[in-house]
């Protein structure tokens, strides 16, 4: 499996980006997919997933509200739609697929994916 994360980019505070994931060569094994970022000097975080079988969602409390998760009729690409961006919100951002059943909880976790995209850095500043 391959991820290709894209979109990323130098954009002001309050205004909207939106990133893109696209995925090849996915086995029968394909669960979810999810973006989490990294500031610097700081983890990981969780940011949004969305499940295959049910197209159901989950956020960050950091993110929810602003940002929302989606996927092309194909299921190849996944979006990172970012409205009312924040300074804090610079961070790079990771696509990562998973290959395991869970519920919303497990896949908050970086442990719950078996690969991941390159990354692609959002800044948010004036």
């Amino acid at each position: 499996v391959q991820l290709q994360a894209s979109g990323g980019g130098l954009v002001q505070p309050g205004g909207s980006l939106r990133l893109s994931c696209t995925a090849s060569g996915f086995t029968l094994d394909h669960y979810a997919m999810a973006w989490f970022r990294q500031a610097l000097g700081q983890e990981r975080e969780f940011v949004a997933v969305i499940t295959w079988y049910g197209m159901d969602t989950t956020y960050g409390d950091s993110v929810k509200g602003r940002f929302t998760i989606s996927t092309d009729n194909a299921k190849s690409t996944v979006f990172l739609l970012m409205n009312s961006l924040k300074p804090e919100d610079t961070a790079v951002y990771y696509c990562a697929e998973s290959q395991r059943a869970g519920d919303f909880y497990y896949y908050t976790s970086r442990s719950a994916y078996d690969y991941w995209g390159q990354g692609t850095l959002v800044t948010v500043s004036s």
